[in-house]
């Protein structure tokens, strides 16, 4: 067993100065927030994960190579608030659907789509929003599928229902957004027509290779 020695977020409201309670409670706010998406994504990734295992089980396959996941720092939540233009506050934080994220990378590309059916099939789960970047691609060449997804959690006195994204690709597809992600941050975000060109060639390539392994792979069972 890992015991995890847990980081004390609360404020002492006692210690501070009249003038800055206001602002403290608002940060406290903001802290509980964020924690509520933390629990977020770990229900979500309980449920992909009891769906790999499910699956592995019946079809000796598990669909799901890896996940990731994130929380938006405090400091993205408010750059993103103030590029909307909305005043800086809890509740304007939860406006944002992106606050907790999810990236499934998948085998195969059939798994791309097994793994939204199931997870969306279960009744607890609500889908809010769906884009579907592998039949649609982006002019980039980017691929996957994204989803926002409305999951309970549970509290000590209510539950709320919190937006998760997830993004489900292949390993193909997320080995491309990475070096395109890094090729982009390296060049401020700004490269050449020519390279743009090559990267969407590359993702062409690449989703190409992704319809041949799965073929390899329906050959195989």
């Amino acid at each position: 067993m890992i015991i995890e020695k847990q980081e004390d977020y609360s404020i002492d409201y006692a210690v501070l100065p009249e003038n800055l309670r206001p602002v403290a409670e608002e940060a406290q706010k903001f802290i509980q927030t964020r924690n509520l998406y933390h629990s977020a994504i770990k229900e979500v990734s309980t449920k992909l994960e009891i769906l790999d295992d499910e699956f592995h089980v019946r079809n000796d396959h598990n669909p799901i190579h890896h996940m990731e996941s994130r929380v938006k720092s405090v400091k993205s939540m408010l750059e993103k608030i103030q590029r909307k233009g909305w005043e800086v506050s809890a509740e304007n934080m939860e406006k944002i659907t992106d606050i907790a994220g999810i990236r499934v990378i998948c085998n195969y590309l059939d798994d791309v789509y097994k793994i939204s059916e199931m997870l969306l099939r279960q009744n607890d789960i609500e889908l809010v929003q769906e884009k579907d970047y592998i039949q649609n691609p982006k002019e980039s060449g980017y691929r996957s599928l994204h989803l926002v997804v409305l999951v309970p959690v549970f509290l000590a006195d209510r539950t709320e229902r919190v937006p998760v994204e997830i993004q489900i690709r292949t390993v193909a597809m997320d080995t491309w957004a990475s070096l395109e992600h890094e090729i982009k941050y390296k060049n401020d975000n700004e490269i050449s027509p020519e390279a743009a060109e090559e990267l969407k060639k590359c993702a062409e390539e690449m989703a190409q290779i992704d319809d041949r392994m799965l073929n390899i792979h329906k050959s195989c069972i």
